[in-house]
């Protein structure tokens, strides 16, 4: 993988397979991140008074997010509510996504944290086929559980994300923090990956790549 740029995504792996992963990479790939796209942090909810025996099998330890984050990666929430171990059924809010962004910030720094990018607008699909195919899912009954409790919200990036930036705001947040969160750390990855970039190459390019997006929107956002 590491040979032909394909980024190694721990999400959807369990425990042990991402700690073997990691460890692998971590040998032999020193400098070559690794991330997890979209998964929750486990320890934002091992307080939640209604948190379940057996949590969702994508939400991470505080230690695999920070082995990311040292591999230079980066780790994503996704805004998805039968993620959220314990919080149903409303539909998850702008603040229970900016908590999320805000627990990895905390955790492992705002320049390894990203947002998930698997916005589904209607679950209907998900919901049938797993509960059609419950056996499939090894996880004790939870994700079941937590659609027969109401929790089938996806809450799509286009419906709360302006709120989101609000909610960030008002804990401080920057708009360089946010530019980095919402897409800056996935790119450098990207380029260090893809293009087999030098660490901290989009760290010095990125000025200047900040002064050319402007002037392309002056000259051609309007058409």
């Amino acid at each position: 993988m590491v040979k032909y740029g394909i980024i190694l995504d721990l999400s959807h792996t369990g425990n042990k397979t991402a700690n073997e992963d990691m460890d692998h990479m971590d040998k032999n790939h020193p400098g070559v991140p690794y991330i997890y796209t979209h998964s929750l942090p486990a320890g934002l909810y091992k307080n939640e008074k209604n948190k379940s025996p057996r949590a969702c099998y994508l939400n991470i330890t505080d230690t695999e997010a920070k082995r990311a984050a040292k591999s230079g990666g980066y780790v994503a929430p996704t805004f998805t509510e039968w993620m959220v171990d314990g919080i149903w059924p409303d539909n998850l809010s702008p603040k229970q996504a900016a908590d999320m962004i805000d627990y990895y910030a905390k955790l492992v720094g705002a320049d390894h944290v990203a947002i998930a990018t698997d916005d589904m607008f209607d679950v209907s699909l998900v919901v049938d086929f797993a509960k059609k195919n419950a056996s499939m899912y090894a996880d004790g009954g939870y994700m079941i559980d937590a659609f027969n409790k109401g929790a089938t919200d996806s809450a799509p990036l286009a419906r709360i994300l302006p709120a989101v930036t609000d909610e960030l705001w008002k804990r401080g947040y920057s708009n360089k923090d946010l530019a980095r969160i919402y897409g800056a750390n996935k790119m450098r990855v990207y380029q260090q990956v893809w293009e087999g970039a030098p660490e901290g190459k989009w760290d010095k390019e990125y000025a200047q790549r900040v002064k050319l997006r402007k002037e392309f929107m002056d000259k051609y956002g309007t058409r």
